[in-house]
């Protein structure tokens, strides 16, 4: 069995953890909203056409904030085509993903939903069709209480008072020449600083997200951040990253190494934000907000058959299986290693659209990707404690030296419990994994959750959901102020200690 050592001091923390790392997201994309959310004909549905199914697999994650409306969606999107009654909202073309928009489904009801859901709002305006007087207009219909147009024509639309929406992103992935309204690095940046400049004259205590890039691998990377923030470093708050990751070589190793890849992209962009600091000479401090992730792959080819023009079509649906769920595990322990800074991440997205929860017109069921993303939500709230991690390597080809174990440890001291999570990447052998815990020796533990399976492609299905779930482990121990345990092959692990 292969060895590994965690190193961890309590009084070296890496940082707070944000609550909206754990974040998810909803676009008016394939069957997210329609038919996900929001079914007025099915029999799961509330008196608002809410599914309350769905409703109940999204509490059990505990989702924090959810962004919406988009996405691409946004760049073309009328908000004002979403609100007041239903039979006078007008039908749209959306040229984003090629279809029909209803538009039955809108900001009131989002907000509405995201009240039951028990979540917050995290609102994106369009700045590729239009700019910042619209986007001005939207935060005053949200946020302004009354006596002003848009105020009190939320009021008239039933809802007497503001939405109160504190988290805003200026636009979406607009370096990305498939976006509606795709700008020049300056332009953009001009643009976000405006519209933010605006809103926060109407709303001061909101935030405000502009755009990074839309993953590592577009050209314009580094230049994109560094031109943006040099327009617009003073008049916001974060700056957006985007990243999926996919195994089409089905090479398990290399897509479980990917996590490496991230950090590496997490870094870099922080050095940029930090660069920018300096040559400002600000006091300021730019965080990030990790506001697109998964894995996304699957659905590609059946995509590229789907028809165009239609309403709602089963679209990006992809079906996890269980190394999916491995290397979504070692994202959300990337993203928790950066905690200082990442202050805001949303899972991309949150039902049937790469997503952890997925629906038919009979049920609603969990995929593999749903275990990680809730338990680290669950119990991934406290202090990130500065992990060190002694492990074997493996050689990948895109990111070199690979560690086999991923861990972070989190340390909730109000509660009183310290959770450790951890990814065994290797497919071959288990690893006995140690850690001096005497700062903690009067800490137990009280629970060790593993999920594994012995088919990598292992997926879960409405006729098969419990194919990859979480079970019982036995194997860790504190004893004397010292860890021990064994962290089974391809497996994800979460052990909980309390005081």
């Amino acid at each position: 069995m292969k060895k590994a050592e965690i190193i961890v001091d309590k009084y070296f923390l890496t940082g707070a953890v944000d609550k909206r790392i754990f974040g998810s997201f909803i676009e008016h994309l394939g069957r997210a909203v329609y038919e996900g959310i929001y079914q007025e004909d099915s029999p799961f549905a509330d008196e608002q056409g809410m599914r309350k199914d769905v409703l109940e697999l999204v509490k059990e994650l505990q989702v924090p904030i959810v962004r919406y409306p988009g996405g691409n969606f946004v760049s073309g999107y009328h908000w004002e085509d979403g609100v007041g009654p239903k039979e006078q909202r007008p039908a749209k073309v959306d040229l984003a993903w090629q279809v029909i928009e209803s538009n039955q489904f809108g900001l009131n009801e989002f907000v509405d939903w995201a009240k039951k859901a028990g979540t917050e709002v995290m609102m994106a305006v369009n700045l590729g069709t239009r700019g910042p007087e619209e986007a001005k207009d939207l935060l005053e219909y949200c946020n302004f209480k009354k006596g002003s147009y848009y105020s009190d024509l939320r009021r008239k639309h039933g809802y007497e008072e503001p939405h109160d929406i504190k988290l805003w992103c200026m636009g979406n992935e607009m370096d990305g020449p498939w976006q509606m309204g795709h700008k020049t690095a300056k332009e953009y940046g001009r643009a976000a600083a405006e519209t933010s400049r605006l809103m926060k004259f109407m709303d001061p205590s909101i935030e405000t997200v502009a755009c990074g890039s839309s993953s590592l691998g577009m050209d314009t990377f580094g230049h994109w951040e560094d031109e943006v923030l040099s327009e617009c470093y003073d008049q916001v708050d974060y700056l957006s990253l985007h990243q999926y990751y996919g195994n089409r070589d089905n090479n398990t190793p290399e897509f479980l190494a990917n996590s490496k890849g991230m950090d590496e992209f997490i870094s870099s962009v922080l050095s940029i934000a930090d660069c920018v600091k300096a040559k400002k000479r600000s006091k300021k401090q730019i965080n990030l907000s990790f506001d697109e992730w998964n894995v996304w792959y699957h659905s590609n080819e059946a995509d590229a058959k789907l028809e165009k023009w239609v309403q709602a079509p089963h679209q990006l649906e992809d079906v996890y299986n269980f190394e999916d769920a491995l290397l979504v595990g070692s994202m959300l322990i990337t993203m928790l290693r950066h905690a200082d800074r990442v202050k805001v991440a949303c899972l991309a997205q949150l039902v049937n659209v790469i997503a952890p929860i997925m629906t038919s017109d009979t049920g609603a069921w969990r995929q593999t990707i749903f275990y990680p993303y809730m338990h680290a939500s669950v119990y991934g709230r406290g202090t990130v404690l500065n992990t060190l991690v002694k492990a074997p390597f493996y050689e990948s080809r895109n990111y070199g030296e690979a560690s086999f174990l991923d861990s972070v440890c989190v340390w909730n001291e109000a509660d009183e419990e310290l959770t450790i999570f951890a990814v065994n990447k290797d497919l071959e052998e288990d690893l006995g994994v140690s850690c001096d815990m005497r700062q903690f020796a009067d800490y137990k533990v009280v629970e060790h959750i593993i999920l594994t399976n012995d088919d990598m492609k292992a997926v879960n299905t409405e006729d098969a959901p419990q194919c990859v779930v979480p079970v019982a482990g036995n194997a860790s121990r504190l004893e004397d102020g010292r860890f021990n345990t064994v962290f089974g092959k391809h497996s994800w692990n979460v052990v909980r200690l309390k005081k």
